[in-house]
This record gives structure tokens, sequence and C-alpha cells, in this order.
């Protein structure tokens, strides 16, 4: 076997190794080895103030908020508009009123589909799309077109398949097309979406802009003032937050223009017997009980995060992501790994799909886990864009802010362990 390349020793690598400490989930072993923890993109660890966070919640200001003038109710109140505050600064925005408290990204992008999507789109009306996008940037149009007759567009790859192609994208705008919604950063190619151009073009036509920034707020600075969308979505569970909670961004007056999409308590003004009259945004979208400490808790890790600085954060995975893909290309040819190349103008995602020619991506990933390496495989709710690639699944390793260059290292030797170990049970190479 080859000895592995030396560990490079930039000043941004040695920001994994200090923060490790912070998430006493890294603490472990795995089938008897440390774990190296490396699907990131699918969810992320939660540092300590985060946990505590959640913990102070539940054991010393538990209620429900908004509903209550009692000591315990006003502190949660309290914690769950800071909560809004700390994600409204962590992006930009220029109001917390800006901020939609959801479940997720998926709610989020249903949100707008089922309120502004109903009102605005008719027969005939287009959406652009792309081959890339994640299940749930696609399921809701899917579902708003077969009830309006829309027609929805796709923004097809680049010919070499490493990012969506900008002038297939500008060759499907028309006077028709009310709506582009699109992947930031895409979660199997890593590649980064030129959101300027895209939101000029957009503009152009008249059309509105959703983001999916899903794999861009955890990873590099996002600043809504400026990205020049209508709306976005993350979930917490990406950007060291809780799972089950998340944030719709929209423009004021856009929310502001959007009828509710669920009824019941704390989206209301008055109820009458036969109608209602509904609160400004952004309690109009956020009816019942919300989940208080999960919101509480991505309020800490959006500080935690704003605290350390998104800059610093994006330098290091520059560095690592680069790391990871030079590493990971120069195991075999027979590795194949999907997106741009490091250095692509607008960058590339700390994470890496690939495959191994003659290994299936599920085979490659159950052997990493055995060597305590924790991988994704699958299709990463992007079966259209595997269809594309020409492959039924890729195994996908995603770092992070508290992953080092050591364990990328780790990875690469348990794959070539991996690939041998098929080899040899086939006889030679698989």
């Amino acid at each position: 076997m080859a000895s592995p390349l030396p560990t490079p020793v930039p000043a941004q690598l040695a920001l994994g190794a200090a923060l490790r400490a912070e998430f006493p989930i890294l603490d472990q072993k795995v089938n008897g080895l440390p774990l190296v923890y490396l699907d990131n993109a699918a969810t992320s660890q939660k540092p300590r103030a985060v946990l505590d966070a959640l913990s102070r919640c539940y054991t010393e200001y538990n209620a429900n908020v908004h509903r209550g003038v009692h000591a315990l109710s006003a502190k949660a109140t309290n914690e769950y508009e800071e909560a809004r505050a700390k994600v409204a600064a962590f992006i930009g925005a220029s109001t917390s009123r800006e901020v939609v408290i959801v479940r997720n990204a998926t709610e989020g992008i249903n949100l707008v589909s089922n309120t502004w999507g109903a009102a605005n789109i008719k027969q005939g009306d287009e959406i652009i799309l792309s081959v890339a996008e994640h299940h749930a940037n696609l399921v809701p149009w899917q579902l708003l077109a077969a009830r309006t007759g829309a027609v929805l567009r796709h923004v097809r790859l680049t010919p070499d398949k490493s990012q969506l192609d900008m002038d297939h994208f500008r060759s499907l705008l028309s006077p028709r097309t009310r709506l582009v919604s699109l992947v930031h950063v895409s979660n199997v190619l890593g590649c980064v979406l030129d959101t300027a151009y895209v939101a000029e073009q957009a503009r152009r036509v008249g059309a509105k802009l959703l983001l999916d920034c899903c794999q861009s707020v955890p990873h590099m600075p996002v600043d809504v003032c400026s990205l020049g969308a209508d709306w976005i979505v993350a979930s917490s569970h990406k950007f060291c937050g809780p799972s089950g909670v998340g944030f719709l961004w929209g423009r004021y007056d856009v929310l502001e223009s959007m009828e509710p999409w669920m009824g019941g308590g704390e989206m209301i003004a008055d109820v009458f017997l036969d109608q209602s009259t509904y609160a400004p945004p952004p309690m109009r979208f956020e009816a019942g009980t919300p989940a208080i400490a999960e919101a509480i808790g991505m309020g800490a890790a959006a500080e935690w995060l704003q605290q350390l600085g998104m800059d610093r954060v994006h330098a290091f995975e520059e560095e690592i992501g680069t790391y990871l893909y030079e590493r990971l290309v120069a195991v075999s040819p027979r590795v194949t790994v999907y997106g741009p190349r490091p250095g692509a103008p607008r960058g590339r995602a700390s994470l890496a799909a690939f495959n191994v020619e003659g290994l299936h991506a599920t085979d490659v990933s159950t052997l990493l886990d055995m060597a305590g390496v924790a991988v994704r495989s699958g299709h990463h709710c992007a079966q259209p864009l595997h269809r594309e690639l020409g492959v039924p699944a890729s195994a996908r390793a995603s770092a992070y802010i508290y992953n080092t260059a050591a364990e990328i290292d780790t990875f690469i030797e348990a794959l070539k362990d991996t690939i041998k170990f098929f080899d040899d049970a086939h006889g030679g190479v698989a």
C-alpha cells in the first residue's frame, strides 16, 4: 500500500482540530476505531453551545410562547424571538420579521408553493428548476404544476456535467417565466450557483427567485440583502443546530403579499365563528405551537457560527475540500469524483460524491463504516441528477469545520483497503 501523502498544514486547517472539543459526539469509536464523520452534507454535529441552549430551555424555562404572562412563558417567548433575531443577523436580513421559522427547508419550499405559488402560478406559466435539484425543490413544484397546468423547465448540466449550464438557463427564460427556483450549492456536484447572474436574468423577465441554501448557509457567508433572491430556505440540522427546525427568509413585501398556508393558533389577529383575520408576517405562517427548544437551538447555532466567522469557516472548507478532492482523485483511475475541480470560478463545496468503477456505492460505504468512517451512499435525494450522470447512486464524503486533514487521510486509506478487499474477493480488478 502506498504511503499517505503528507498532511497539509496551512493555518486554515488548524481550525478543525481546534474545534473538535466543542463537539462531544466526535469523541467515540465505531467498530473499535475512532469515528471519522464525513456525512456532514446530510447532517452536522452539534457544539456544546447548542446542546447547552437546548438543556437550559427544558430545565429552566420550558413553557409555551406568545401565550402567557407568567415568568416562564415570558422567558421562553423572549428566547424564541431572540433566536429569530440571531438567524436574521446570521444571514444579513434587514429585519427579523423576514425570518419564518419552519420545520425544515422542505416545509419552507412547500409554504411558498402553497401560498405565493397557488395565488400567482396559472395555466401555461413556467417554473424554471434544474436537473440538479434536491427532491425537496422538485416535488412541491410538480404538485403545483399538476394543480395549475403550469409548465416545468429544467436547466441542464454543462457538457462536462460539472455544474449548471447558464447559457441553457438563459435560453429557458421567457415572458411566461414566473418563478426560478434553484439550488445555491449542489449536494452532489458541490458546484456553486452564479446567483448574481441568475437574479439579474430572473428580474429581466419579471420572475421571482427562490434559492435552496441548505448547502451554502452552513459553509459560506450568505447575505440575503445582496443575494438577489425573493426567498431562501435552509435547515438548522445542517448548520450545527437541532433537527426538526429551519427557516424561510423572504423579502418582507413579498411575505406580506402571501396568504397563510396553515390555520390555527398564533397566526391570527381575530377569530370569529365564520371568518378570521391574520397576523402580519412572520406569525401569519407559524400556526400552532412551534418547535420552541429546537428554534432556540437553531438560534444558538447561528450565533455560534457568526461568532466563529463565516469567512473563516469558508476559508477552512476551501482548504480541506481541496485536500479531500485531490486525495480522492489520486486513489485510482477507477475513482470518479463528480462536479468541478477545486479552483473553479465560484469555488467548490467541501464535499465529494464519487464512484469506484466496478463497485456499488453502498458496498463501498458499508466497508468504510467497518473502518469507522461515516460517508453517505445512495442518490442523496437527487435521482434526476444521478440519471444525468449515468449512475444509480454515488458515495459522498463531506467535510465540515471540525474535520481534520488526518481524518481525510484515514478515509483515503480505508477506501484503498475497501477497493483491495473487493478486488481480492473477485480474483482481481472488480
